[in-house]
């Protein structure tokens, strides 16, 4: 069982809140509307990669390329209108509250840009108890999941080792990137049957199996 976390690096997208399928719902559209046809593996790798990124690989898979700023003139409209209807995922809340409670150092570390953050995260207030993030558009990133740069970058404004982490993540870009930075990873697939916490990454159901491991490494 991994020792217990001085502080835990959270995802937000299809890990904390549920927004993967609408995010996926507005890449199919948008490569409909330029003829291409997305499918099930295609979407996969976009999951947890920046929305430039996720752009220039769709552009790629299309037809006839475009431009990565006409897809997303037609993307952004079709997520920004589903996004409030996210909700969180099962176990999210009572983690991030459980962390503030005992003290645990938390951060968002998203490949979402600011901007969409706090759209997306303004119906659930529980996420302003994680204050440090690193966002997609953030500054001082040098690159994106699947490079190590997110995971480094939130554990040393934490001012914590990245070893002494858990990043808890569900995507491949996301999973890679905080295994190559050192962190102890968790990876949720809803769709496993039974969670292997043994290995690293950890593979989870639920967070609340996170949770659950917290609360027995502090007795």
């Amino acid at each position: 069982m991994p020792s217990r976390p001085l502080a835990c690096l959270f995802d937000l997208d299809g890990l904390l809140l549920d927004t993967e399928p609408l995010h996926s719902r507005g890449w199919s559209d948008a490569a409909a509307h330029f003829g291409g046809n997305l499918n099930r593996e295609q979407l996969q790798q976009l999951k947890g990669r920046r929305r430039h990124d996720c752009a220039r690989q769709v552009s790629a898979w299309l037809p006839e390329p475009v431009d990565p700023d006409s897809l997303l003139a037609v993307q952004q409209p079709i997520v920004r209108q589903l996004l409030p209807e996210a909700r969180a995922m099962p176990g999210a809340k009572a983690l991030v509250q459980y962390c503030h409670q005992v003290g645990i150092a938390t951060a968002l570390v998203t490949s979402s840009a600011e901007e969409s953050v706090l759209f997306k995260s303004a119906p659930h207030p529980w996420l302003t108890q994680i204050g440090m993030r690193v966002y997609g558009d953030d500054p001082e990133l040098s690159a994106g999941k699947p490079d190590p740069a997110p995971f480094q970058l939130g554990a040393a404004r934490l001012g914590i080792p990245v070893d002494r982490c858990w990043a808890l993540e569900d995507s491949q870009a996301g999973t890679a990137s905080a295994l190559a930075a050192g962190c102890q990873v968790w990876t949720l697939n809803e769709s496993l049957g039974t969670s292997e916490i043994d290995g690293n990454p950890a593979r989870i159901n639920s967070l609340e199996v996170v949770l659950e491991t917290l609360i027995s490494t502090g007795d």
